[in-house]
């Protein structure tokens, strides 16, 4: 009886000690979409801006 006692306190022990894996756990990697903007998007403000600046020197 104490060895069937023994043996399962051992039998449990050794199933708990090697339940974990030791391999890296698999990760999905995150996907991020960006928004795509058009070419001219970039050049507007500038453009704006020197047709300003260009009406303001034309007036005086």
């Amino acid at each position: 009886m104490k060895k069937l006692v023994i043996a399962a306190a051992l039998t449990a022990a050794a199933s708990t000690a090697t339940a974990g894996n030791l391999s890296e756990p698999v990760v999905e990697p995150v996907v991020v979409v960006e928004q795509a903007e058009s070419s001219s998007s970039g050049i507007l403000l500038p453009l704006l801006l020197l047709v300003v600046v260009g009406a303001a020197v034309a007036s005086n």
